[in-house]
């Protein structure tokens, strides 16, 4: 179902951030080296490095033709994909910005890293609209929900806040994982939240409610990234263990394990980000191995 087609590389550090391209025939990855680059997909190599950065990039987010770049020293940059050039720089956060995404019925922007904090950005103007405390440490990863109306925030501290998108009220705490929370994912049916921790474990939280639905023991160590397939009935997990999973998104099962334990010319570090394509043609991956692998799927 997964077959690797590409490794790419030329990252000198480990990469921690990948974007999809505006077209569907790229993409972006950055990391510890100071540098965001665009690659094609088209001949599977490099294009060019798009914008330089004084600090490592955790996060990368694309909305229409803007580039949001959250980089280690609380900086986000916001890079017009169109132009060519930086439009803007967002300074709010005093530590890194580890998660970026837009909720596009109100035109707004969050971000949230290292200092516990969200940041509400105008899409409009980039003018800081609002700023709450979330968290009493790290806030690692943000999810949407489908409809828009809720957010959730996964914390170093082990809980899953789900606040209120309209007023950036607390709906309430999930409490289950025993260690950070390190991926969240609503799934495009809308019928359930999935999260991943540094407990290696996986939960999956039915909608509305958030009761616990299941729990999945599905690696060695911390689950970095979920990624659910854009039209068909899968989704990915990655790890620190350098292994990534296939698994069925009805019923969970296990499908696929891509790792060199399997003879697969896998990652050889942590892999920390996956996204899939838009049209779900390929799986994206990247880690601290400092290459990019393309997993074709069929």
């Amino acid at each position: 179902m997964l077959k690797l087609s590409q490794t790419l590389t030329g990252h000198q550090n480990p990469i921690y951030a990948l974007a999809p391209a505006a077209h569907a025939n790229g993409f972006y990855s950055a990391g510890n080296d100071k540098g965001v680059v665009e690659w094609s997909l088209g001949t599977m190599g490099f294009v060019k490095v798009i914008v330089p950065v004084q600090s490592s990039v955790y996060s990368l987010h694309r909305y229409q033709d803007l580039l949001f770049i959250g980089q280690r020293s609380g900086s986000i940059i916001v890079f017009d994909l169109e132009q060519q050039q930086v439009i803007k720089s967002l300074s709010f956060h005093q530590k890194g910005v580890f998660d970026i995404k837009t909720i596009a019925s109100k035109d707004e922007l969050l971000s949230s890293g290292e200092d516990g904090q969200v940041a509400v950005w105008s899409l409009k103007d980039f003018s800081l609209l609002y700023n709450f405390a979330v968290a009493p440490t790290t806030i690692r990863v943000v999810a949407i929900s489908n409809d828009e109306k809720e957010i959730a925030f996964g914390a170093k501290d082990g809980l899953i806040r789900i606040y209120n998108a309209k007023d950036f009220s607390l709906i309430t705490a999930l409490e289950h994982h025993t260690m950070p929370i390190t991926s969240l994912q609503y799934d495009p049916s809308g019928t359930y939240l999935i999260s991943g921790s540094r407990d290696a474990q996986l939960k999956v939280w039915d909608l509305p409610g958030y009761s616990l639905r299941q729990n999945i023991p599905a690696h060695l160590f911390s689950i970095y990234s979920i990624a659910f397939h854009p039209a068909l009935p899968y989704f990915a997990t990655c790890s620190q263990d350098k292994s990534i999973k296939l698994w069925s998104s009805t019923d969970f099962k296990l499908l696929k394990v891509l790792s060199k334990d399997k003879g697969i010319d896998g990652h050889t570090h942590s892999i920390n980000k996956m996204i899939w394509t838009e049209n779900g043609k390929y799986l994206i991956s990247t880690g601290d191995d400092r290459s990019v692998k393309i997993w074709e799927f069929s």
